[in-house]
């Protein structure tokens, strides 16, 4: 028999729970705990005395659908912070690989059981590098903790949103291309996906998305039930034609892509209010209805949450309008001239005939949760049962940029507990039933 020595935790193979997927109800959600902490992550790096963890997971949230009690979660990049010149971004680890952990869920704690890193299709690691022009680029330059500039990289991934198909693959979504990877069960590249058609297989999603604004891409993927459609989720409006262009436009976009023919659909989500982060995770409740989690990048307070934004919200893209462009223009289609981010909101929306997904209050991560939720970046998000959500943080590896002092590290520690960022699962009932 099997025995793991896990966190001073010893769990044996064969009682472990080996349970079936979010929609069987064999297990009841009220064994699940409020919240479930990842236990001790590894040092990653040290930059001078701060801690680099590795953490970093919680960028994306899957449960396994045989094992109730493990969940996969993405980390993004890599640990960095805002240089002090414009655009740049200070890597502590360059040599950083992207992964997928999965966690076993034991009481209180996430034991990390098995990492699987993301590699290219000749099977070598990716990395956290920016793209180079015409792959990707988004502007930003990275360097090290020492001022040097690091290459661009063909295989740097900002990976973002997680998804994971019946047949046990996975699809990641990127902030850079943006790209959609699909990976297989080890890690491996199948086929990289984006608006310039060279990536692994050479199709593409329109080339409008390519007008991402910079670490604001692709934040959220999802896969439809029937397993025949992926659902990208921008994070913010596109930078289309400019950032100058759109300033206050609350239309971010959703692509809906036909995985067998290649095929693609856009619609129109309107986040609440202007300049949030703002669009984080998506996830399929069935094939025409999602969650959505929608987030300011505060850190709440008991003096504060009030002030707090980040709600999730139960949206239907069936009566939404298809805004695709069958010329696939790099503006995408056109209102009276106009690109639909320059629509601003419902109004300019309504004017030109465009309905957006429509969208209800799912739970408000500010009052749904029974102990204050802490983290400024609520990221992940996975359906348990119809009555339960679970939620994932981006610990951001522990570090932060340092108040005033832009290129230089700091630790990344919550206001609320005085404590450092950990990886973490809150476990949330909603007050209505998703069906």
């Amino acid at each position: 028999m099997k025995t793991f020595l896990l966190a001073g935790l010893t769990l044996t193979a064969a009682s472990a729970l080996l349970l079936s997927g979010c929609t069987d109800h064999e297990v009841p959600s009220d064994s699940y705990p409020a919240r479930a902490e990842a236990s001790n992550p590894a040092v990653m790096a040290q930059v001078g005395n701060v801690t680099v963890y590795n953490g970093g997971f919680g960028s994306a949230l899957v449960q396994d659908p045989h094992d109730k009690n493990a969940f996969y979660l993405l980390t993004d990049r890599g640990s960095n912070i805002d240089g002090a010149e414009a655009n740049v971004k200070v890597f502590s680890s360059p040599e950083f690989v992207p992964q997928i952990g999965k966690f076993r869920l034991i009481g209180d704690q996430l034991v990390l059981e098995k990492t699987i890193y993301l590699k290219n299709a000749s099977g070598q690691n990716l990395n956290g590098l920016p793209n180079p022009t015409g792959f990707g680029f988004s502007g930003e330059i990275a360097k090290d903790v020492t001022g040097n500039v690091l290459p661009n990289s063909v295989d740097g991934i900002d990976s973002e949103g997680l998804t994971m198909a019946a047949d046990g693959t996975f699809w990641v979504s990127d902030e850079y291309g943006p790209h959609i990877v699909h990976f297989d069960a080890n890690g491996n590249t199948i086929e990289r996906i984006n608006p310039f058609g060279n990536g692994t297989g050479g199709r593409k999603i329109p080339m409008v998305f390519a007008k991402r604004r910079p670490n604001r891409g692709m934040e959220g993927l999802a896969i439809t039930p029937d397993g025949k459609t992926l659902v990208g989720m921008m994070q913010f409006p596109l930078y289309n034609p400019s950032s100058a262009a759109i300033a206050g436009s609350m239309v971010t976009r959703i692509l809906a892509f036909d995985i067998a023919s290649g095929t693609s659909k856009e619609y129109v989500y309107l986040i609440d209010k202007a300049n949030l982060q703002a669009n984080s995770e998506i996830v399929a409740i069935n094939n025409t209805q999602f969650l959505v989690i929608e987030r300011d990048g505060e850190y709440a307070t008991d003096a504060t949450r009030g002030s707090v934004f980040k709600k999730v919200f139960k949206i239907d893209i069936s009566g939404a309008t298809d805004i695709s462009d069958p010329a696939n223009g790099e503006n995408g289609k056109l209102y009276g001239g106009k690109t639909v981010e320059e629509l601003k909101d419902m109004a300019g929306l309504a004017a030109n005939g465009i309905m957006p997904v429509t969208k209800t209050l799912a739970a408000d991560l500010m009052t749904d949760i029974s102990t204050l939720y802490p983290h400024d970046k609520a990221e992940g998000i996975c359906i348990i049962d119809a009555n339960t959500i679970a939620i994932s943080n981006d610990d951001d590896f522990g570090v932060v940029t340092k108040a005033g002092q832009l290129g230089t590290y700091d630790t990344k520690i919550l206001p609320a507990t005085g404590k450092v960022d950990r990886n973490t699962i809150y476990f949330v009932k909603l007050k209505q039933p998703l069906w």
